[in-house]
């Protein structure tokens, strides 16, 4: 058999779908590749490029890398053929992208595997990738309601306390990007800064700051007819002030008027149990991120 990489082509559809056909039966959440691969092809350029693996003329393999900063990519769709699994087609996909970001000056590259995906994970330690944290989503439902303890809109505050928490540590300083649904980059003061001005950033208060976290947007949620708003992170110190944060999370969603939020936490006991102990709606499963060192590519 033949193989080569190839950047992708809207021809290629019919056989992407055969690809990932059935990958994901067994659970409610659907294989979102089909949806969006067109408008991957459409909008490729010079900060972001969508390759396949060709085999004997047919498409059994696709991935995505994006360009998020002067040094952060990202690695999504990754997916293979599974009767074509086990030939590298992987790597072979993600080695070219790798080439093609750190060309344009990225360091790293990063990617999201579900926890529950084992062949999705197999796949991307064997392409390369190597996991770096994990994270899981909290969704508080939008309510007026006064937090019980001081919130303030401080950037200042908010990146002090990001910069000693344990949260950071967790996530490896890694949060939702600032520009990209469904995408993670690394949280930096001017980020925090930018979303104050353009967004919103909390930072919880008392004996010091106790918590913080930080809106990147509002999105359509997928599956259904409403809005969420997303917060690229968020982390405390105690259950007072998980009260308190998630509180003006849900303050701040009900004034925008959006049907849910979504909100982005450290995968660590303590944080999953006390969001879950202040009703935020954890999330059933973690999401794992992975990343790959392009210093040497």
């Amino acid at each position: 058999m033949s193989a080569s990489v190839r950047q992708a082509r809207e021809e290629d559809y019919e056989d992407v779908v055969s690809v990932v056909d059935g990958v994901w039966d067994d659970r409610e959440t659907a294989d979102y590749v089909p949806d969006v691969f067109r408008e991957w092809v459409a909008t490729d350029g010079p900060s972001q490029r969508t390759v396949v693996v060709e085999v004997d003329g047919t498409v059994v393999g696709l991935c995505q890398a994006v360009l998020l900063t002067d040094y952060d990519a990202y690695v999504q769709g990754i997916r293979v053929d599974p009767a074509h699994r086990g030939a590298g087609h992987g790597l072979s996909m993600l080695g070219r992208l790798f080439e093609w970001a750190s060309d344009r000056g990225a360091i790293v590259a990063r990617g999201m595997v579900f926890s529950w995906n084992d062949a999705g994970l197999g796949q991307a330690v064997a392409a390369g990738l190597e996991p770096e944290s994990a994270f899981r989503w909290a969704r508080p439902t939008p309510t007026e309601v006064e937090p019980s303890v001081s919130v303030e809109h401080d950037p200042a505050a908010a990146w002090s306390y990001w910069t000693r928490s344990d949260g950071r540590t967790a996530l490896s300083g890694v949060t939702l990007d600032t520009d990209r649904s469904w995408a993670v980059a690394e949280l930096t003061r001017e980020r925090v800064e930018r979303l104050a001005d353009e967004q919103a950033v909390f930072a919880v208060m008392g004996d010091g700051t106790r918590g913080m976290a930080c809106r990147v947007r509002t999105t359509a949620d997928a599956g259904s007819d409403g809005t969420l708003a997303e917060y690229a992170v968020g982390t405390w110190a105690d259950t007072d002030a998980a009260d308190a944060l998630f509180d003006a999370i849900r303050a701040d969603a009900a004034e925008l008027g959006v049907d849910g939020t979504r909100v982005f936490i450290p995968e660590t006991p303590r944080h999953v149990a006390e969001a879950a102990y202040v009703r935020a709606n954890t999330s059933d499963w973690p999401t794992f991120v992975l990343s790959a060192d392009l210093t040497g590519t």
